[in-house]
């Protein structure tokens, strides 16, 4: 599994003209689900997520997290995450998880998330989304854990 975190002071998904998910301070998470994920690779992403120091302190420092700042998450499933265009022109995405498969870890990911007390808000999975953001510093972060 890999995850693009991204600290926001807002971010919000569109589907159709209207407004499915929003947040303010937190992180926008997308998420993509490699072929072979399981449980264990959902957990520790969540937790690792979940316990991140991204927000700063009164000295300056990222030494706060989103229980501290009142934060939530935003989590969009985005399997283009896996796409692979070191050859050609249009990407390959064979590495990605099918979507019966990759649903069900995203839904999970965003259970185990909730449970480590994070208000979670989700895209629309295989929707066409229209993802939008403020990106706070900005302050970007690849996580990746994969079952190989």
């Amino acid at each position: 599994m890999r995850a693009l975190i991204q600290r926001v002071s807002q971010a919000s998904v569109h589907v159709e003209g209207k407004e499915v998910a929003s947040i303010g301070q937190g992180f926008l998470v997308l998420l993509g689900v490699a072929g072979g994920d399981g449980e264990a690779e959902a957990a520790w992403l969540a937790r690792k997520i979940a316990g991140l120091r991204l927000f700063e302190d009164d000295a300056g420092k990222m030494n706060l997290g989103l229980a501290d700042v009142g934060g939530a998450v935003l989590a969009v499933s985005q399997f283009t995450l896996y796409g692979d265009a070191r050859k050609g022109r249009r990407p390959s995405f064979t590495r990605a998880a099918p979507p019966k498969e990759a649903q069900a870890l995203y839904d999970r990911f965003c259970t185990i998330l909730a449970g480590e007390g994070v208000p979670v808000e989700k895209g629309v999975f295989q929707a066409h989304m229209e993802v939008s953001l403020v990106n706070d510093g900005p302050v970007t972060l690849w996580l990746e854990q994969d079952s190989d």
